[in-house]
């Protein structure tokens, strides 16, 4: 059955407490997993693909980056499709095209086919992510949207865990004499599942004036954050090539153009790609900052700690990846028990999270300049002990927050643009952060003092965390 929901949702719709929600829950999150399992799964293959394939650097890195990249590009027009055309819809194509190119990743014969089903993967789960974070604001009631983002947050920190340690396993067990190819097969029958429980679980949503698709903003945006997303994924290992640099330069007057023809269809009382109302609420565009710099510095930090921990502590990589699993085992942990804990915590609950980041990234330093040479390791897995349980604070409330006043015929759109600005705030805080590090470590500094230096860097810029938050703490609509 379908249905064609407001812009606002009715007291009835807001009060339903079927169970048949929590399972339709339990459904789309399946589809997130695999999705944001894919981000992660495929770098532990990369070198069985590069032996048995006969890869060379630029192809293993389109392979690795073509599903961020594609991911990243179509999110936003993802999410709007789902609200003009339904969620449902939307949700089953992104499904069972993910299903399908998983498939076909995984019986590739060639570098050029994988690239090229790797980036269908991308476009696909831009058509599948949006619609779980408007399932869960359009079918669960405000009260209970905490604990609804508080899980898919928690799945989203145990995807990106297992997709490593899973990945090993399922390459360590050979199954059928697969190799590389059963990270990909392995997304098959999750989704075939989640495809014959999507059906009779999820009931179908949208704009309730559905009108046409803004094609030309669509090819606008696409055009603005490949020149944006393109260069930061793949520029970096190139040494900053001069075709990364103009892409750099070109995204700007491109975004630009993008807005004044949004801003053109709005006054033509035509439907635009991205409501820049958006943008005048209050909530959204701090929400959108803060999430935008949580995620840069983070995604930064655990890039060049990968890079401490085997190179200047000579840890292996196993044991790498076990300190990293200290900051994973909280985020989950906070985000599980975050609407407990915010409700106890009330207002201050993102500024507190936001200032134990802070601490935690403080301690990372004192750790690498002084404390790891006298105690060992431990400092510093206390400190991802307290980075993991701060994120997980602090992001999980932090989207509820954001999306609090979207209305539902905006909230593919305003899904989109968040899941959007993480993606790209990773790739930023690896590119700028890793240009740094480089930077200091070129003009005659060890190794050590540039990290150092660097995270106090990132730990001086956190504390604007604690301002951005300050809009969220007001009460919706004050």
């Amino acid at each position: 059955m379908e249905t064609q929901i407001k812009s606002s949702s009715s007291p009835q719709a807001e009060n339903r407490l079927d169970a048949r929600r929590w399972l339709m829950l339990a459904v789309v999150l399946s589809a997130a997993f695999i999705g944001t399992v894919d981000e992660f799964i495929i770098n532990i293959a990369v070198p069985s693909i590069e032996h048995e394939l006969h890869t060379n650097f630029a192809e293993v890195q389109l392979v690795v980056a073509g599903y961020t990249l594609a991911f990243a590009v179509f999110l936003v027009t993802g999410g709007r499709m789902g609200d003009i055309y339904g969620r449902k819809r939307l949700f089953i194509l992104g499904v069972a095209s993910f299903t399908l190119f998983s498939a076909l990743c995984g019986f590739a014969a060639s570098p050029l086919l994988l690239i090229i089903f790797r980036l269908a993967q991308g476009i696909a789960a831009a058509a599948m992510i949006p619609q779980v974070i408007s399932f869960i604001q359009v079918n669960f009631a405000p009260s209970e949207r905490p604990l609804a983002f508080g899980i898919y947050a928690a799945v989203s920190g145990l995807a990106s865990i297992l997709g490593q340690v899973f990945g090993g396993f399922l390459l360590t067990a050979n199954l059928f004499n697969l190799g590389w190819r059963s990270v990909f097969l392995v997304n098959v029958p999750i989704g075939i599942i989640a495809l014959l429980a999507a059906f009779p679980l999820i009931q179908e949503s949208r704009e309730q004036d559905a009108r046409r698709l803004d094609y030309g903003g669509a090819i606008l945006l696409t055009i603005s954050l490949f020149l944006l997303v393109f260069p930061l994924v793949m520029g970096g290992n190139a040494g900053w090539p001069l075709w990364s640099i103009i892409c750099l330069l070109l995204f700007v007057p491109s975004m630009a153009i993008f807005l004044v023809y949004e801003q053109r269809l709005t006054k033509q009382g035509k439907l635009p790609l991205v409501s820049l109302g958006l943008f005048r609420q209050r909530r959204f565009p701090a929400g959108l900052l803060t999430n935008l710099l949580a995620t840069m510095f983070f995604g930064g930090l655990m890039f060049l700690l990968a890079f401490y921990l085997q190179t200047i502590l000579h840890l292996t990589p196993l044991q790498a990846g076990l300190a990293f699993l200290a900051s994973s085992i909280t985020f989950i942990l906070a985000s599980s028990i975050n609407p407990f804990l915010f409700s106890r915590l009330g207002k201050w609950g993102m500024s507190i999270a936001a200032a134990l980041v802070t601490l935690a990234y403080l301690l990372l330093v004192l750790s690498a300049q002084w404390l790891v040479p006298l105690w060992g390791i431990v400092p510093l897995i206390v400190a991802l002990f307290m980075i993991g349980f701060g994120m997980g604070s602090l992001v999980t409330p932090l989207m509820n927050k954001t999306l609090e006043e979207v209305t539902h015929q905006d909230v593919g759109t305003a899904s989109g643009v968040y899941t959007t600005a993480s993606q790209v705030a990773v790739a930023l805080g690896v590119a700028l952060l890793g240009l740094l590090f480089s930077m200091l470590t070129t003009s005659g500094g060890d190794a050590l003092h540039a990290f150092v230096i660097t995270l106090l860097v990132t730990t001086l810029l956190s504390l604007v965390l604690s301002l951005t938050v300050l809009p969220l703490r007001k009460p919706a609509g004050s």
